[in-house]
């Protein structure tokens, strides 16, 4: 009964020389493809961790190339407002100016025209007066004045007509 329990020395060897020869084989034809594939993959993963941080740098310079970039646009366009709101400002008091001066250009020829039509007026008026004055004289005196007489009567007249102004 104890046959099966004992150890024979000649199927201990052959069983470990099997098990050698099936470690070898499995460890030349499945061992080494299976670690050279880890390796492989290894190395893609390692590559494409470093593509992503070279991804990340790139993209992080350029944000902050962007940043710097829309900061110079921002104060740019801050500084194209400035100027255009000072060459605005410019014309706006240059248009005034030269509004006032057309103004008072107006303004001083309306006031020479009123200077002229009074001069003229006056002058019209002094005519119809001695002619007034000539007619009323005649009426009065019922004869003809010499040239004289007229002179003197129309002087008298304007100056004293000159006193009610």
């Amino acid at each position: 009964m104890l046959d099966f329990l004992s150890i024979d020395p000649g199927s201990l060897i052959f069983t470990l020389l099997n098990t050698l020869i099936l470690f070898l084989v499995i460890k030349h034809f499945l061992f080494k493809p299976v670690l050279g594939i880890l390796e492989q993959r290894q190395v893609e993963v390692d590559d494409t961790y470093e593509k992503a941080d070279h991804a990340k740098e790139s993209a992080e310079k350029l944000e902050a190339d962007y940043t710097v970039l829309m900061q110079n646009a921002k104060e740019e366009s801050a500084e194209m407002i400035k100027a255009a709101t000072k060459t605005a400002q410019t014309r706006s008091d240059e248009i005034i100016a030269d509004a006032k001066r057309e103004a008072n250009a107006v303004s001083q020829r309306a006031a020479e025209e009123i200077e002229r039509d009074k001069a003229r007026a006056k002058a019209q008026l002094r005519g119809e007066i001695s002619d007034l004055a000539l007619l009323a004289a005649e009426q009065v005196v019922k004869k003809d004045l010499s040239a004289q007489d007229h002179e003197r009567l129309i002087s008298d007249f304007i100056d004293n007509i000159g006193e009610f102004e």
